[in-house]
């Protein structure tokens, strides 16, 4: 599914470029991609399309307010992935409404822990579909494969 995404990131310059799901389906299909691989990032994207108006109802958090993550959000992002959220919104890449719609985002993925290179192909895409503007640091914090996060993003 994360090679999908990343595919449709590199393809598409912008999200609303990408053809309606049956054709995207038959040219991701064209480009090599397994069915299944296909129709989880098809859902995935179509869920993420359906509660991203959800989240945009959020106001931001009062001044000096604090996430306090569910045992169930630590042990699918364990600690370095939350410190990267944090680092992100510490660094005003994310606004509270936008880190709650890739933590859902985030918990729908059926697998128990997330590593930060997972994480970065998550926010990336989230991002991207509601036409963020990404500065080329971002962007290559974001692309980098490592599960590190890079100190000097500011």
């Amino acid at each position: 599914m994360f090679d999908v995404l990343v595919y449709l990131f590199e393809t598409y310059i912008h999200a609303e470029a990408c053809p309606a799901p049956e054709q995207l389906a038959r040219r991701l299909t064209a480009a090599g991609f397994e069915e299944d691989e296909i129709s989880d990032a098809l859902d995935w994207l179509s869920e993420l399309n359906q509660t991203a108006s959800d989240y945009t109802a959020f106001g931001e958090p009062s001044a000096g307010a604090v996430r306090l993550y569910s045992g169930e959000e630590t042990a699918k992002l364990g600690l370095e992935g939350i410190g990267f959220l944090l680092f992100l919104q510490d660094s005003g890449v994310l606004n509270g409404a936008t880190r709650e719609l890739i933590l859902d985002r985030l918990m729908a993925l059926p697998d128990p822990q997330v590593s930060v290179s997972r994480l970065k192909v998550i926010v990336l895409i989230v991002l991207w579909k509601q036409a963020y503007p990404m500065d080329s640091l971002v962007l290559d914090e974001l692309l980098s494969e490592d599960d590190e996060v890079s100190p000097l993003l500011h």
